[in-house]
């Protein structure tokens, strides 16, 4: 059994975000870690691993430090790192990504392929289905729980006031929740065996059935017309009454005056 867990290196919010002057995250610039929904997703093809015996292949698309999460993910026990990187690829939204990342895959061999649900950087939710479109294989959003039954796997999928169990036969694609399970740390041997490694390198030229009118910036059909850094509340205004009577009156007449009541 083999399978695939796309995974992304995205920005820490804790150390700031930088943007370029297109709108687009300046990537470079920033602390990362790895998406905490493809997180799950890997340790579900860990456990996956553990049980079955199944090959773990980890991909990501990204800057050439991108490699720095492959190399996490195989310290936690992925069995080999692909990193899908080149200039033009740059600037894509999650049409282009799912485009690029499925001409990668077509390359590969694979029986199940995981993503996490969104990324904490866009929250679009959107690249994972659209790998599955692109390939023409069955996708199953929003795993909460996930089984193999032969050649076919068994998901529980979290609904709005329960849950489903849908079962569809590989090759097939699933999204993790970052709720799916706990991830495992990095081991000392897994550490050592990631640092001699060696990763996959893929760029444009290596992409399977893909047009250059749909990936990087120009392949994009989204367009961001503005981006910020969250914005910083003021002090406020601050006031020093003489008693609780005071105090109330004042809060009263300030709810009364934004017509809260």
């Amino acid at each position: 059994m083999k399978v695939i867990v796309c995974i992304k290196q995205v920005p820490d919010t804790k150390g700031g975000v930088q943007f370029n002057p297109d709108g687009t995250l300046n990537r470079a610039a920033m602390l990362t870690i790895m998406n905490p929904d493809d997180k799950a997703g890997l340790e579900a093809a860990l456990r996956l691993k553990d049980q079955y015996g199944a090959e773990v292949t980890v991909l990501t698309m990204g800057l050439p430090k991108a490699a720095d999460v492959l190399q996490e993910a195989i310290a936690m026990g992925a069995d080999k790192g692909v990193l899908v990187t080149d200039r033009v690829l740059g600037g894509a939204d999650t049409w282009a990504t799912s485009t690029t990342i499925a001409g990668a895959l077509r390359k590969l061999d694979y029986d199940l392929i995981i993503t996490g649900r969104q990324a904490i950087d866009g929250d679009t939710a959107q690249v994972g289905p659209q790998i599955a479109e692109h390939l023409g294989i069955p996708v199953i959003s929003y795993a909460q729980e996930i089984k193999v039954d032969g050649d076919a796997v068994i998901v529980k999928r979290q609904y709005d006031d329960g849950y489903h169990m849908l079962k569809a036969k590989m090759p097939c694609l699933i999204t993790a929740l970052s709720e799916l399970n706990e991830p495992r740390y990095m081991t000392p041997g897994g550490i050592f065996d990631a640092v001699n490694a060696e990763i996959t390198t893929l760029g444009r030229a290596d992409l399977v059935d893909v047009d250059d009118s749909n990936i990087g910036l120009k392949g994009s059909p989204t367009k961001i017309a503005k981006a910020s850094d969250k914005v910083r509340k003021g002090a406020g205004e601050k006031v020093v009454p003489d008693s609780p009577d005071e105090a109330v009156s004042y809060i009263v007449g300030k709810l009364k005056d934004k017509h809260v009541i």
